[in-house]
């Protein structure tokens, strides 16, 4: 999960090639209504979203046996909600960094549909990981590489499905990793 240009979409194909799961980007799950809005520079709502997201929680909800890795924003806790609703195992891992950052990737970023204004826009919906929420924080800084050892190191091995990291995105320190 992540802001647009966060590089959920190169890092989760990288992690589900590691994992050796399918990998789903939930882009993939926009209606061309929605596409036609956000490549007009217009920000979705939240009736815009939620078919989206309950496809997403669909796919996510068929992958729970065996695992699978999807890219998908995820920037509010609602929005989460109804992911977990669909399927209750779900791990988030939350790619977070800072917004300059972000802008720079958008703006480098060839024939997406997301343009490099929108990037504030999500910025301001960001809702963080909540204790109760299994997942982690990864510095979207990092290498893919790096990013995708962060989340083995932080996940005990599982035979038949990607684990579960700790719940909550908090260190011992109690500030967000």
């Amino acid at each position: 999960m992540g802001v647009t240009g966060s590089g959920k979409t190169t890092v989760g194909a990288a992690l589900s090639r590691r994992l050796r799961v399918p990998f789903a980007d939930a882009d993939d799950f926009h209606s061309a209504a929605n596409v036609a809005k956000m490549s007009a520079g217009t920000p979705l709502d939240d009736d815009d979203r939620l078919p989206w997201l309950r496809s997403v929680g669909a796919w996510l909800a068929e992958h729970a046996v065996g695992g699978g890795v999807m890219s998908c924003s995820a920037l509010k806790r609602a929005y989460r909600d109804v992911l977990r609703q669909a399927a209750p195992q779900v791990v988030f891992v939350h790619l977070h960094g800072e917004p300059e950052l972000v802008r720079r990737r958008v703006a480098g970023r060839p024939g997406h549909f997301m343009p490099a204004t929108l990037v504030a826009s999500q910025f301001a919906i960001l809702e963080p990981l909540q204790p109760d929420e299994h997942g982690l924080v990864l510095d979207l800084g990092r290498s893919v590489d790096q990013l995708v050892q962060d989340y083995l190191a932080a996940t005990p091995p599982s035979p038949t499905a990607p684990a579960e990291p700790s719940p909550g995105p908090q260190g011992d320190s109690g500030e967000p990793r």
